[in-house]
């Protein structure tokens, strides 16, 4: 089915307002890699956000602010020159100091903010050293924030100080304190992507830390959040950690220190036309035909980063399973999964795929035949193979521990062309929107996994198509062009609240 870009956007004023969008993340919409040659080379990040971001730069003219998070990136930023991003960005990378930068990623965001913030810290023995958490913090995550802060006010300056800055995710909040302390007349907006846990789940960072983290945020005059159970938790968390702080829980609010921050929930979804539109393209083909000679009778596909917090191993243990219990599906069906390499220096993601992968082992080994091997694993960066394998899934499996949304799970509806199942944790992000069409599972229930897969193998063709079509009509209902709409209309309302600029 053609689908065209919709027009929400365009046409509103947004192009041609007086003054600077500036999108803000740690990880760029693109990266630059040396190939075999030592030629530098760029493409897509990996990951469904990152893809579904860069989409921004297709409806109206931004400029993108991201880390230089590679050697390769660090050349590149060396220039210190803007780069092309799609039809109307363009991208500045900030190289903060290397030692810095690998505390930021490597010691503080992603051993322990995002496993803090998932709800998995209790999988994390030994991480609670206060002095090496503050040392990251201190060394690593406030010099990269207050690098890219610098960055962005550089960029507002150029306008008086005024302009829309819309940052991403967990990677900076503290960023838009400095950020609101050199320019404080600019319009703040705040994404977060990934779930906001309940306040016990704090008590495993320094509490000076989660103060300076809350302070950043409510530094900016929106905060939202994927659900609104995450937007009503992060109120708890303000309203228990600053006594004197005004919050509001019915109207979605907190003043604190005489700043209004509105706190909302607007779910990310994607683009549909820029998606479907990379399907169609010449470079896809091949991966259709390979992939389509991989397939079976019936395929299961799952497609996700190698991180604990995906679930990927009680997803095998459950098709593992089903094929104990119903040894009808042998040589009838394949799994096809799709892995994309993550965070391969922390320790915790090194040693959760080597489980992984041994679990696959050990499962090829007891039910494979020669001439079937029930699952066959994709390690690499590849996002075009994943999204052609997403058309030709009979099951999609999402079982996460916890996502803030989990993007996979509306790529795959929009593009699949089998009329395919989709088993969904009740506890993904997407879950609330999706639920009618998918079959929930409970990421820590293998058994009850295991019966899904089998139910989503055994279903009627007519109950298939009727949630396909569910699931369909949810992700256009609120897709990409819907998110941003939402994004924008809140930071115009924001702009009508601030005073004029004062005249020269």
């Amino acid at each position: 089915m053609e689908t065209r870009r919709p027009e929400l956007i365009k046409g509103n004023g947004y192009e041609s307002r007086d003054g600077p969008m500036i999108v803000v993340s740690n990880r760029a919409p693109i990266e630059y890699y040396l190939d075999g040659e030592g030629s530098l080379r760029r493409r897509l990040t990996a990951g469904g956000v990152s893809a579904a971001l860069t989409s921004i730069s297709n409806y109206m003219p931004v400029t993108w602010v991201a880390s230089a998070s590679s050697a390769a990136d660090r050349l590149v930023a060396a220039d210190n020159r803007p780069l092309a991003l799609g039809e109307n960005g363009s991208l500045r990378l900030v190289a903060a100091p290397a030692d810095a930068y690998d505390l930021f990623y490597n010691s503080f965001c992603n051993p322990l903010l995002w496993f803090v913030q998932h709800s998995l810290y209790h999988s994390l023995p030994g991480r609670e050293a206060v002095q090496e958490t503050l040392r990251a913090w201190e060394h690593g995550y406030l010099p990269v924030n207050q690098a890219i802060a610098e960055a962005v006010a550089t960029e507002l300056q150029a306008y008086g100080g005024r302009g829309w800055v819309m940052l991403h995710d967990y990677h900076l909040y503290a960023a838009p304190l400095f950020i609101r302390n050199l320019c404080p007349e600019a319009v703040l907006q705040h994404f977060v992507h990934v779930p906001w846990p309940c306040l016990d789940a704090w008590q495993h960072v320094p509490r000076p830390i989660v103060d300076s983290i809350v302070e950043g945020l409510l530094a900016n005059d929106s905060v939202v959040f994927q659900t609104e159970g995450s937007a009503q938790e992060f109120l708890l968390t303000c309203w228990a950690l600053f006594p004197r702080a005004k919050v509001d829980f019915n109207n979605g609010s907190v003043v604190y220190r005489g700043h209004h921050t509105r706190v909302w929930a607007n779910p990310m979804s994607v683009d549909v036309f820029e998606l479907r539109s990379r399907l169609s393209s010449p470079e896809a083909r091949p991966y259709f035909e390979r992939l389509e000679r991989e397939a079976a009778e019936r395929t299961i596909v799952r497609v996700d980063r190698l991180d604990p917090s995906k679930n990927i191993l009680a997803g095998l243990q459950a098709f593992d399973l089903l094929l104990r219990n119903h040894p009808e599906w042998s040589g009838r069906v394949t799994f096809l999964s799709f892995l994309i390499p993550s965070r391969t220096k922390i320790a915790e993601y090194k040693k959760y795929a080597e489980r992984v992968f041994s679990t696959v082992r050990d499962i090829n080994a007891r039910h494979g035949r020669a001439d079937w091997t029930p699952i066959k694993v994709f390690y690499e960066h590849n996002r075009l193979q994943s999204l052609v394998a997403l058309t030709l899934y009979d099951v999609l499996i999402v079982n996460s521990v916890a996502d803030g949304m989990n993007l996979v799970s509306k790529e795959g509806p929009v593009l699949n062309r089998r009329d395919g199942s989709m088993l969904l944790s009740v506890t993904a992000g997407s879950y609330q929107e999706l639920r009618d069409g998918a079959l929930a599972v409970s990421p820590d229930n293998v058994a009850g996994t295991a019966d899904a897969l089998h139910r989503a193998l055994t279903m009627s063709p007519e109950e298939r198509h009727e949630r396909a079509t569910l699931l369909r009509r949810a992700v256009l209902r609120h897709d990409f062009s819907r998110w941003l709409q939402l994004q924008m209309e809140d930071l115009t309302a924001i702009e009508s609240t601030k005073p004029a600029p004062a005249a020269a």
